[in-house]
């Protein structure tokens, strides 16, 4: 991955590294109602150069209520209808519990839980 873009609004870092066709979100701290917005902008920002290949990168995440899942399906549904796909690596916590309990671990390309 070449680029390197980080970004910091409240409680949560988002770092976008691209490379070739694929895009790599690295999120840090807590995804919620109140940091949502910048990741659906993240999101759309890409989307818009035309990378519908991503990769959610969660391992530094601490936190995701249901603001924050909406914006992931959301954004996997955007890629999926241009052939694209949105995985997520390092899914443990808050964020791993909330997908098994939902079943929406399914909705997602791949998804790869965190070793302990």
């Amino acid at each position: 991955m070449a680029a390197v873009y980080v970004q910091v609004v409240a409680d949560l870092d988002v770092e976008v590294q691209r490379g070739g066709h694929d895009v790599r979100v690295c999120l840090a701290g807590d995804l919620d109602k109140s940091t949502a917005p910048l990741l659906k902008d993240t999101f759309l920002a890409l989307f818009a150069e035309g990378r519908v290949r991503v990769v959610v990168d969660a391992e530094r995440l601490e936190f995701c209520d249901s603001s924050g899942l909406w914006v992931l399906v959301e954004h996997r549904r955007r890629v999926a209808a241009q052939a694209g796909s949105l995985g997520i690596v390092g899914v443990h916590g808050v964020l791993r519990r909330v997908l098994d309990v939902t079943g929406l671990k399914s909705a997602f390309d791949h998804v790869t839980v965190a070793e302990p």
